[in-house]
Order: structure tokens, then sequence, then C-alpha cells
């Protein structure tokens, strides 16, 4: 079909604004040529960045901007009110008031999906932002972290870049919320640092079971400040009481089908019914003198600190304990900034969070109108704010008075600083630094594999299958084969039987050496790349693993599908629902439609649950009572579905007396996680018990059961 001339003019009028990139330096907005794009200006290649650099100042600029007017990243997010109690003491690293022992602080969190935009599912393969706002007698303190401890890059020059490759592809603006796609796994197999990260990604820390079964963490190094002004090195924690869970893939998926809004609704109705979540807060502590003792540097944000090293102490524990009254007037409106620091607390020279110091203040103030974006009700301090800002967009405040400056006679020099009258204020720590301003990285960074394959050795068998799979799944969207080639190679560094296997998924041999081309991006930051690792204080860590040991786990607030229908015996359900209620988990009764059903017994009960609107994927175990039922049951296609599903997805399955002959006509074959009233007269127990695993993630190697 031919073209319209009206459609042709478009094109031409189009045309003049096109720019192609191909075989061009890359230059500021301004058309100057770039020398170094991967670093940003600092004092010596360990030292902190500068507030001169013109280049990153114009980059991120621009990035905070090009969202209007939800979040660039962490658009889609949930949060809720709580506090934190402190109880033990570490004052003698901190004088942080809200971190002493017997301190009460309120607080507001938000969860989030990092690609996705606001309409996104929650169930995104993706890291989970894990931000808290501390409203502490000092002001504010927001720590601003994700449930996961490392990042994708280095230092914050190349933030922006990671954010467009992952986010949805510009000509096409497909695929939303995912990273399987080239222009990500591009970007990803040319910055060897982020080696560490994506595996991470592609475990099953990415696809959560509940925001109320993450870990936080502060992902940089900190510091804690004493009164006598002496520094501390600091990693914060937070280590959930229902522990650390995840869901399969392949449920994943169709959660995101079924109820796109599953981590959502499930932290509203915990705090709801008053099953209010908590996490522990730990930190793990390191001298300022010990800043160098390790085979990795503390700065650099692609690590960890091993717990083996560095044991995490448990200092307080979170509550969350209200919902939002207004979800745009709160959870929306919240603004996080790690540049909101309080004295006892500050900053280390981690490029990336210095970066961050300016972006986080720099996107707020755009995202909410300006700079008055603190006097929002959910943003102010607790204690009230003293300055001579009296204008700009969005102003609450009514400031009286005819000064609007410092320093001043005319108001008696208020608000004064707190050194005129030897009072309290926030002074950064006084560190030494000295260096050349350069554009460069330290070599200290330079180790991009190691911890990658300690993540890796760490992880117990399914949960290896499980980053193979992913990284199958993932590279299988990738249409460009030099790319599969490139990330391979990536992986074979990491460990050769996970590139082995990768590899065998996308018929391809794993090559043995990197890239060229990422060579020569690697060898921008260190030209002597690759650089020989430092010998690894440990192989494997038992923190970094999610398997839930024999004995420990808890089944609090799961939900276990109780599948009935007319002639249910009213014995049988109250039996195991009494159990469970007993170890704080819920039962919920599913029917083949909703309404009143009627008990084997007589009595009746309304039903709100059925197969058409709770599919078992909402539901982390699964109970077939005894009962005139059985009957019915073996004729419904949808109780089979429902079975077969929960059994494909490793969850524990229970029969009561007569209901084992339905598993006749499933899928489902008896193991340790498909309990049986007929043949184990501890039935109960041993379900309970069995819950507190989580899953039976062997089964998807000894039934072929795929994930």
């Amino acid at each position: 079909m031919k073209k319209s001339k009206k459609s042709d003019l478009k094109s031409e009028q189009m045309s003049q604004f096109t720019v192609d990139n191909s075989n061009q330096k890359l230059t500021t907005n301004d058309g100057v040529s770039i020398y170094d794009n991967n670093n940003t200006l600092k004092v010596g290649d360990r030292g902190p960045s500068l507030q001169q650099d013109h280049i990153y100042f114009d980059k991120l600029g621009h990035f905070d901007r090009e969202r209007i007017p939800e979040r660039v990243v962490h658009a889609r997010g949930s949060g809720a009110h709580g506090i934190l109690e402190i109880h033990e003491d570490i004052s003698e690293y901190t004088c942080a008031k809200f971190l002493q022992k017997g301190k009460t602080t309120p607080l507001f969190i938000r969860f989030s999906t990092v690609a996705g935009f606001k309409g996104s599912t929650d169930l995104a393969r993706d890291v989970r932002g894990f931000s808290v706002k501390f409203y502490t007698e000092d002001g504010n303190y927001d720590l601003v972290g994700n449930n996961i401890p490392v990042f994708f890059i280095q230092d914050a020059m190349n933030f922006p870049d990671l954010i467009h490759a992952v986010k949805p592809e510009p000509d096409k603006e497909i695929p939303q919320a995912a990273s399987a796609h080239d222009t990500f796994w591009d970007f990803i197999s040319l910055m060897p640092e982020s080696a560490h990260m994506i595996m991470w990604a592609m475990s099953d820390r990415a696809i959560p079971r509940s925001l109320r079964m993450m870990e936080g963490f502060g992902v940089h190094t900190f510091k804690l400040i004493n009164e006598k002004g002496k520094a501390t090195f600091v990693k914060f924690h937070w280590k959930p009481r229902l522990g650390v869970h995840s869901v399969a893939w392949n449920e994943a998926q169709k959660i995101s089908g079924f109820n796109s809004d599953f981590h959502r609704q499930d932290l509203w109705e915990a705090i709801d019914t008053g099953n209010f979540p908590q996490w522990d807060l730990g930190v793990q502590l390191i001298p300022e003198e010990d800043e160098l003792k390790y085979s990795f540097d503390l700065l650099d944000v692609t690590k960890i600190v091993p717990e083996e090293l560095v044991p995490v102490k448990i200092i307080g524990t979170m509550t969350l304990n209200r919902n939002p009254d207004n979800f745009f007037a709160e959870t929306e409106q919240v603004a996080f900034d790690p540049g909101r620091i309080i004295p006892g607390i500050d900053l280390s020279d981690d490029p990336l969070l210095q970066g961050r110091v300016f972006s986080y203040m720099d996107t707020q103030n755009y995202r909410l109108g300006g700079g008055n974006f603190h006097e929002i009700p959910i943003n102010r301090s607790l204690n009230q704010k003293h300055n001579n800002q009296k204008d700009g967009t969005g102003r609450i405040d009514i400031l009286k008075g005819g000064v609007s400056y410092f320093p001043n006679s005319k108001a008696s020099g208020c608000p004064y600083h707190a050194m005129l009258k030897g009072e309290e204020g926030f002074q950064s720590h006084q560190q030494e630094v000295q260096g050349k301003k350069v554009r460069g990285r330290s070599d200290s960074f330079a180790d991009h594999f190691s911890q990658a394959t300690l993540f890796f050795n760490s992880q117990s068998k399914p949960e290896k299958q499980h980053i193979i799979d992913a990284f199958s799944f993932e590279l299988s969207k990738v249409t460009d084969p030099k790319i599969r080639e490139r990330q391979v190679a990536i992986l074979h560094q990491i460990d050769k039987t996970l590139a082995q296997k990768v590899g065998d998924n996308l018929g391809i041999k794993p090559p043995k050496e990197l890239d060229e081309l990422t060579l020569s991006f690697a060898r921008q930051n260190h030209p002597n790349y690759p650089l020989q690792p430092k010998k690894q204080e440990i192989n494997s860590s038992d923190a970094l693993s999610m398997k839930v040991k024999e004995g420990e786990g808890t089944i609090k607030t799961r939900k276990v599908a109780f599948l009935v229908d007319n002639g249910v015996s009213k014995k049988s359900v109250d039996q195991l629902k009494k159990a469970l209620e007993k170890e704080g988990a819920q039962a919920v009764l599913i029917s083949s439609k909703v309404g009143v059903l009627t008990y084997e017994e007589g009595s009746k009960e309304k039903i709100s649950h059925s197969y058409l609107t709770d599919p078992s994927v909402c539901y982390d175990a699964v109970f077939t009572p005894s009962g005139k039922s059985i009957e019915s049951l073996k004729l419904n296609p949808d109780y089979y579905e429902f079975i077969n599903d929960s059994y494909r997805h490793c969850k524990i399955l229970a029969f009561a007396k007569g209901a084992g002959t339905l598993m006749d006509n499933s899928f489902v074959k008896p193991d340790r996680g498909v309990i049986l009233e007929d043949e184990n007269e501890n039935w109960i127990v041993d379900f309970i018990q069995v819950m507190k695993l989580h899953r039976i993630w062997d089964r998807e190697e000894e039934r072929k059961v795929p994930s």
C-alpha cells in the first residue's frame, strides 16, 4: 500500500531531527567530546567525587528529568508506616540518637521494583528497593537500599546507561519490566563489573515470595561516627523474621496474570489483619584502620563483606504496623535521598554513593515540583525546620519576618549556627584527602569474578539450577548471538559448569576468554586488565543461600488452600485449621463457586473464594479434606489443575482420609512433600514441619517437574 502524501511530509519533517550515532564520538549535550564516560571526577582513584564534575551533573541532570512525573526507577512501590526499636548498645561507634539502646523511632518504608513503570507487575524478575525514612529527633535519615547487597556498576557515571539498557528498548517500547532483551544484556556483557550482581539478579532473590520475606541491605559502605569523631565503617542489614523465600519462575509468570498486585496486596493485608511484618536491623562494623585489610575494596559496591569475616550484629527490630491512609500522598510522594544523613552517620567515598547523593535530591526536586518537597507531610521531619528559605513552588510553610539571608543582624542573627553557641550540629567526618583530580578507577576495584564465584558456590543444588535456568531463559530472548556469546564468556570466568550448562541450552560452546570488545571497555578503567585477583578469604558462605535448615523456619502468615465442595467433612476441615492457626498460618476455603457451602454434618458456611478467582499460585500449601465432597472433586478439572500446579511449583500437599484417591487422576506422586492421612497418623505434625522448609525444591529434579 502506498504511503499518503501527508505521511511522507510527516516523515520528512521528522527526518531533520533524526540523529545517527554510528561512527560518532561521544559528546555532552553541548557537543563537547567526552574522554571518559565511565568514571566521575574524584580526588585520586579512591577519593571523594568532586562537585565541579560538570559532565556528570549534565548527564545525571538529564537522566533525572526523563520521566514525568513518575520515578524514573523504582516507579512501582508499596509503602507502610512502622517503628524501629533499638535493644543493643552501640554508643561506642555512633552518636546517632535514634541508634541508642532503648530508643523507638517512627519510620516509613517503601518497597519497589526497579525497572518497570507504575502499572507493571509485582512479580517481575528484578531488584527490589528497600528504602526506609527514619523520623529521628535529629532530623530525617534515609537508608535507601535494596533486597540485594551489591549493585551492577561501580561508578555513578554509568547509572543512566544501566537504566536505559534495562528499560524498554526506545525504538519499540518493549519489553516492560523485563531484563530479557538485547539492550540489557548488551550492556551487561560489556561490563564485567556487573558479574556479581547479575548472579544475584538471576537467582531466586529476584522473585521473592513476599515483600515481608526479603532481606534488605544498605548496599553501600557507610560510616558511623562517635562522640569523639572517630569513624567506623558500617554495612546495614535487614533480616526478616519470616525468613527469606522465593517463588518458582513459572509460578511468578502465572501470578503476574492472576494478580499483578500480589506483593502489594500481601503487605497490605498482613498489616491490616495485625500480622505486623518484622525485620531485625543488623550492622557489620569494620574499624577504620581495617579499610584495606581484605581481598576486596570496601568502597566497591559490587562487593559484599562476607558474614564469616565480619558477623552481622543485631541491634534492633523494625515493625510495620500501619498502612498508608492515602497511597498518593504517602507512598507516591515520599522522597528518599541517601544524602539525608544525621549526626553520627556519614558517607564513604564509594563513587556510586557519591553520585547518588546528587541524583536523588535532584530527582525529588524535579519530580515533586520544586525544592519544597520536604514540606509534604510524609517528608516532614518531626522537629521543625528553621532556615531562611521562604520562596519556591509548592511552598506550604509560612515564615514570618523580612529576612531571607544569612548572616543577618535584622533578625538577631537567627536562625543561628549551632557552632556559635557551642551546640550540637551535623559535621562531616574529618577525613584526610589527598590526590590529583582524575577520572579513573582504583585497581582494587578490578576483581570482577571472585565474589560472583563465591555467590554461586554458596547456593544449594536447586538454587544453582534456578540460576542456570534464569540465564538460559533471559539469553534465549536475546536476538544477537554475539551478545549471548559475550555473556557466556563472562559466565565461564565465574564457574565453568555454569557456563557449560547455560551454553548447552543456547547451543554455544563457552569461550574461555572474554570478548575483545569487553576487554577494551574494561581496560579503559584498568589498563592492565585483567589483573590477578587477590586470594579470597572464603570459598562459600551459608548466609548467601536461601535454603531453610531442618528444624528451623516458620509458617506464620502462610496461606493454606483448603479445597472443598458440598459434603466436605467439617471435622476434617476444623482439625487441620486449628493446628495451622496455632502456628500463625491461615486456612482459606476454596470451592467450585462462592456462596453457601453445606458440610457433611449439615452445618453451612459462606465461601468467598473459588477456583475462578483463586489459583494455586496465590497459596503456600494445599489440603484436601475428607467427606462426600471427594466424589464431586473427582469430576472437577479445576481441582486437578490446582493440585497439579501446586505440585509443579514444589509446594506441600496434604490429603485427608480417602482423599488420597484423587491423586490417581493427577500428576501428583508421593514424596516428602505429599502427606497422606491414610498412611501417617502424625500427618498434621509432619505437614507443618515440612511446610517450614517452604518448598520441596528437589522435586524439580527427582520428578522432572519444570520450575
